[in-house]
């Protein structure tokens, strides 16, 4: 694979310390979802996103593939954790897009060949259960 960015981060205390790039250019003191007093960022919020970034960039990579104009999207991912049935923890996903421009079946067919080139649907392929929800939007807000 020919690798065209690469980026590190490293992480102190876990979920109840700090994680910050290593170049220094981006940083974040982390709680843990369950510490509702405190203000930070988690894990599961920095991932979802991340996801929904770059979801919406493949989205936007396949509608320039095949000529799609006019084609508008958001994407939202909600991301939980939970414990598996063997005590681990495990992540579940739900990505919801919004498409402007297209009728329900070639927005779906969009969606559904973004998540096939998305490298985070990439990533958890196999992984973790992701869902995807597509809705027909007139205007998009952020």
């Amino acid at each position: 694979m020919k690798i065209f960015y690469k980026t590190r981060a490293t992480a102190v205390g876990g979920r109840s310390g700090h994680t910050a790039l290593d170049d220094g250019s981006l940083g974040f003191d982390l709680v843990s979802f369950t510490d509702t007093d405190k203000s930070g960022a988690n894990p599961e919020q920095l991932f979802a996103m991340g996801y929904a970034a770059c979801f919406d960039s493949a989205l936007q990579h396949v509608a320039q593939q095949q000529k799609l104009d006019g084609v508008h999207t958001k994407t939202s991912c909600a991301v939980g954790i939970g414990q598996t049935a063997e005590g681990g923890f495990a992540l579940d996903i739900d990505l919801d897009v919004e498409v402007r421009g297209l009728d329900k079946d070639a927005a779906i067919a969009l969606v559904k060949k973004g998540h096939e080139v998305c490298p985070y649907s990439n990533a958890t392929r196999g992984n973790v259960e992701v869902r995807l929800h597509v809705s027909l939007v007139e205007t998009l807000d952020l």
